[in-house]
């Protein structure tokens, strides 16, 4: 069985006036329609009530920032994004609709990330309508789509990148906590392309919530916090191992006390758990010699 190709309207200029003018005209033939009847001719005088009724039904409004869509018997005959009283076809119904910016705060919404990590994720969506004739007709309800639709951009972005930086990733991957500027902007990318339909172009896409589920928010904190743990004690042995040989490297060349290799052993020793310890040194004064 054969399918009919879906038909695509696009917004065109619809055929309408100014309103001001349709008003005077309408004003004068109501008026030389009372004249005509009291000079007793009824049939001029009709045609001339008919004509002015006409020209004062198919007066309409907009506001800046707004259009309205045009249609004739079901066919859509075209847009008007003229602000002001406006005057087209009496017959011609006039769906009028806003190309104002509109913010969308979308639901937070539990999903996985690309490691399979439960985590809650929310944004804020700033878009509006760049076609009139596609949001009304192309789309059973383009406020609803945009919706639905972002949601479900949400839930792939959030299943594209891990929440945070580890071990599996590559280095200098994106992540949803590290990388904001880009997760927003590949939203954005991602919201437009399911908007293009809908006439709908996206303004801007930024996350308002990312968090950990509550179920694993606790062990992923203790996992953070130890991952923290073992840098800053990683960058303190390092600064220690420096410091240890610096002070070997100046008593050497100074000649200060000469050293034996076990010696310098103990030396090292007490140096890196002076410089590595948590809690402050208690010196020991020795009062006997170097070696007892």
């Amino acid at each position: 069985m054969s399918q009919h190709p879906k038909t695509v309207v696009q917004e065109k200029n619809a055929k309408s006036a100014d309103g001001y003018l349709m008003i005077a005209v309408g004003l004068a033939l109501l008026a030389l329609a009372v004249l005509l009847f009291r000079a007793h001719a009824p049939l001029p005088a009709l045609a001339c009530l008919v004509l002015g009724l006409i020209a004062l039904a198919g007066l309409y409004m907009l506001a800046p920032n707004q259009a309205a869509a045009l249609t004739l018997f079901g066919a859509y005959t075209g847009s008007d994004r003229k602000e002001g009283l406006r005057w087209a076809n009496p017959l011609a119904i006039k769906k009028k609709v806003s190309l104002r910016d509109r913010n969308l705060n979308a639901p937070t919404l539990k999903v996985n990330d690309q490691r399979g990590n439960p985590i809650e994720i929310s944004a804020v969506v700033v878009w509006r309508v760049r076609d009139s004739a596609q949001a009304l007709f192309q789309v059973d309800d383009f406020e609803a789509y945009v919706r639905v639709q972002a949601e479900a951009a949400i839930r792939h972005l959030a299943a594209s990148y891990a929440y945070d930086e580890g071990e599996d990733l590559a280095s200098g991957a994106i992540t949803l906590r590290g990388g904001q500027e880009q997760v927003a902007e590949a939203l954005k990318v991602e919201l437009q392309s399911r908007f293009a339909d809908a006439g709908v172009d996206v303004v801007s896409a930024t996350l308002s919530h990312l968090a950990y589920a509550p179920e694993i928010a606790q062990v992923m904190l203790r996992r953070q916090q130890a991952e923290a743990i073992i840098s800053a004690r990683s960058k303190i042995v390092h600064g220690a191992v420096s410091m240890v040989e610096a002070a070997l490297l100046g008593l050497s060349e100074r000649k200060i006390v000469e050293l034996d290799d076990e010696r310098k052993v103990a030396m090292v020793s007490n140096l890196l758990v002076v410089l590595c310890s948590d809690n402050n040194a208690q010196p020991v004064i020795n009062t006997g010699t170097l070696y007892s």
